[in-house]
């Protein structure tokens, strides 16, 4: 066993990394299978087989301490989907996931394309506008908290709410703790909408605190569990609709291939999601000792699964910087993590992305974009402002 630790200064948290973050991803690559943050006190797991074999070892990287870096906040996520282990886990994840199963969804697609062609009509006729709020943000904004059942009343901080609540998943600095009092608004609202009669009926929210009032689940996770409808359900959605844009829009051969076969959308779709990873990852504790290709992390210790790296690992990719709707391997990307703890939602990101994908094939000749402005983020690697036009068809 190779007992060298490698150690690294780089802080994957800084301005500079946050908005340029390849350059040190495949600086922790080369440097080895795992490798320690000094910055932040924490194993970087940085390579794809690596990160893959991890996410499906559950039992010794485990979630249920939190998935961040901060231990004080990890504990306010303590009870939901994604900081669980099994068999709780299973369970509430079983409860979650009723409405987004394939089967679930599969009554929402129309509606679905019907909203996705009415927003693409709308931007072609508007001319310039911003392909972050009008397009990538619009969507999700305009559908996703009808499905959950949520009142008129509150929907104007959901956004904010979103991004402090992934802030709160990097370390404990200056963006996580600026999002502090969203954090408190949003768990005052998901109290308030625990009572019974505050969703609208028949809603996936309603149905939670339906299963609540039946016992499947209790009262006191209510909140937390529908704040896994929440706040996962629009940031990342929203980075990968961006990102979405702006590659298509600065690959126009890659848009002509979609044109002329739309049967090439849902592999465009993984394709956007392996080269601009929407999070940048995840931690887990390790339960006992374990190596990774001759490194040992001792129990106890956090390993940084770093989703965006291992999408861009030049040991699992050809070319990986290269984005390529037609990609042979491209749903193997770990972008919507991987295991037990694969995103629960993304059947619904998958149909928000093809419907809007489908509607843009058919309706728009040319995506013109201006400069993507990246956005500052612990944990959401997205655009906040990209100028964009629709050339009709």
């Amino acid at each position: 066993m190779n007992t060298t630790i490698r150690r690294s200064s780089i802080d994957l948290y800084t301005d500079e990394a946050v908005l340029a973050p390849y350059g040190p991803y495949r600086e922790l690559r080369d440097l080895g299978p795992a490798v320690w943050l000094e910055a932040h006190e924490v194993w970087a797991v940085a390579r794809y087989d690596d990160v893959y074999a991890a996410l499906h070892d559950h039992e010794t990287f485990a979630s249920g301490t939190g998935v961040g870096l901060s231990e004080d906040l990890n504990k306010v996520m303590a009870g939901s989907t994604i900081a669980s282990d099994p068999p709780y886990h299973d369970h509430i994840r079983s409860v979650v996931g009723r409405p987004l199963t394939p089967r679930a969804l599969r009554k929402h697609r129309e509606d679905v394309q019907r909203r996705a062609d009415e927003l693409v009509d709308r931007l072609v006729a508007l001319g310039e506008f911003d392909g972050v709020t009008d397009f990538a943000q619009a969507f999700p904004l305009g559908l996703v908290p009808d499905l959950l059942g949520w009142p008129e009343e509150g929907r104007e901080h959901f956004l904010a709410w979103a991004a402090a609540g992934f802030n709160a998943l990097g370390p404990m600095n200056e963006r996580a703790t600026a999002g502090f009092a969203d954090l408190q608004g949003m768990l005052g609202y998901l109290n308030e909408m625990s009572v019974p009669g505050r969703l609208c009926p028949g809603s996936w929210g309603a149905q939670l605190v339906d299963a609540a009032g039946d016992g499947t689940i209790t009262r006191e996770i209510l909140p937390t569990l529908l704040g896994d409808y929440l706040t996962p359900s629009l940031d990342t959605t929203i980075a990968t609709l961006s990102s979405a844009l702006w590659l298509l829009g600065t690959h126009p051969e890659a848009f002509d291939a979609l044109r002329a076969d739309p049967g090439l959308i849902p592999n465009a779709f993984n394709e956007v999601i392996r080269v601009e990873s929407p999070v940048r990852g995840f931690s887990r504790l390790l339960t006992e000792d374990h190596e990774i290709g001759g490194v040992k992390l001792p129990e106890g210790s956090r390993a940084l699964l770093l989703y965006a790296s291992a999408n861009r690992d030049e040991r699992r990719w050809a070319n990986p910087e290269v984005f390529d709707v037609r990609r042979a391997d491209a749903a193997g990307h770990v972008g919507f993590g991987h295991g037990v703890h694969g995103c629960v939602g993304q059947g619904l990101a998958r149909l928000e992305g093809h419907s809007l994908l489908g509607a843009l094939v058919r309706k728009v000749r040319r995506i013109e974009v201006g400069d993507a402005v990246w956005r500052p983020h612990n944990t959401i690697h997205g655009i906040a402002k990209l100028p964009a036009v629709f050339h009709a068809a």
